[in-house]
Parts: C-alpha cells; sequence; structure tokens
C-alpha cells in the first residue's frame, strides 16, 4: 500500500493544522495566565495600600492585633481562589493537548489496521498464521493503548479531586483560625 500526493499533502496539511490549532490554544492559556497575575497583582498593591493606611490610622495594640487577624481569613480565601483559578487554566489547556493526542492516536491506530488488513489481503497463501500473529499484535498494542488512556484519566480525576479537598481544607483551616485570633 503505497501513499500518493495528494494523501501526503492532506496529512502535512491537517498536520500544520493541528499544531497551529495547539499554538493557539496554548498562547489563550499564557494570555489567561498573565491576566490572572496582572489581576492579582493589582488587588495585592490596592490592598496593601489600603492595610498600610489601616495600620497608620491604629490607636492601640488591640486594634493593631485585630487588624492583622482579620487579613488572615481573606488573604487565604484569595491564595485559595488564585491556585483555582491557575490549576483551571492548567487543566484548560492542558485537555486541548490531550484532545488532540487521543484523536492522532485514534487516527493512527486506525491507519494501522487499515494497513494491516490490506497486508492481511495481499498476503500471499500460507502467512495466514503470520497475519494472524500481526493482528492479534495491534490488538495487543491498541488494548494496552487504552488501558494506559484509563489509567491517566483516572490518575488526573484523583488529583483534580485531591485539589479540590486540599483547598477546601485550607479554606475551612483559614476560616476557623481567623476568628481564633480576635
Amino acid at each position: 500500500m503505497s501513499l500518493t500526493t495528494e494523501q501526503i499533502l492532506a496529512a502535512h496539511k491537517a498536520n500544520i493544522e493541528t499544531l497551529f490549532g495547539l499554538t493557539a490554544k496554548a498562547f489563550e492559556g499564557v494570555e489567561k495566565l498573565v491576566e490572572l497575575n496582572l489581576t492579582a497583582s493589582r488587588a495585592a498593591l490596592n490592598e496593601a495600600a489600603s492595610h498600610t493606611q489601616a495600620v497608620l490610622s491604629v490607636k492601640d495594640v488591640q486594634e493593631l492585633m485585630a487588624l492583622q487577624a482579620g487579613l488572615l481569613q481573606p488573604m487565604a480565601e484569595k491564595t485559595a481562589s488564585y491556585s483555582r483559578h491557575l490549576y483551571d487554566i492548567a487543566t484548560g489547556t492542558s485537555s486541548e493537548f490531550t484532545k488532540a493526542a487521543e484523536a492522532k492516536a485514534s487516527e493512527v491506530q486506525k491507519n494501522i489496521s487499515n494497513l494491516v488488513e490490506a497486508a492481511a489481503k495481499n498476503a500471499p497463501a500460507g502467512s495466514e498464521t503470520a497475519v494472524a500473529m500481526m493482528k492479534s499484535a495491534v490488538s495487543a498494542a491498541n488494548n494496552a493503548f487504552e488501558s494506559v488512556q484509563k489509567a491517566v484519566k483516572q490518575a488526573t480525576d484523583a488529583a483534580e479531586a485531591n485539589f479540590n479537598a486540599v483547598a477546601a481544607s485550607a479554606a475551612d483551616a483559614a476560616k476557623t483560625a481567623a476568628p481564633r485570633k480576635r
């Protein structure tokens, strides 16, 4: 089975379109990350200015301690929120790359299966055993690939669940710690 010029050009065109699509998604992720960091930096600067003004207007130590204690919970919540946004950007961008890789892998699997079928049809008499072994090897490789995909999906889901649990625990800890300090 030989490839025609049109098939080669179509494959290259599809690969280039995939490359540019993924590059655009990567830049979207970077843009979101820059926007998140600019927003967080602006907010931190404004809060620092407000906090400095509040500290300068404090009249006694109790008021200063209450002011400081009041900063813990919002700071923890903002940190958790920032981490959540960062995680969402990273997972959103990586999911686009994963989808593209899975689509390409599926296409390659289909092409290999088609190649094996074409070879089987054109195989000389008496090569049935070799063809069956080839088909078996391709099937085993496909099954192994699907198993790896499932394992990666399960690991990703577990990591996301752990991240959510840690973020919720941190937010809860900050909420309970802030009132105790007052």
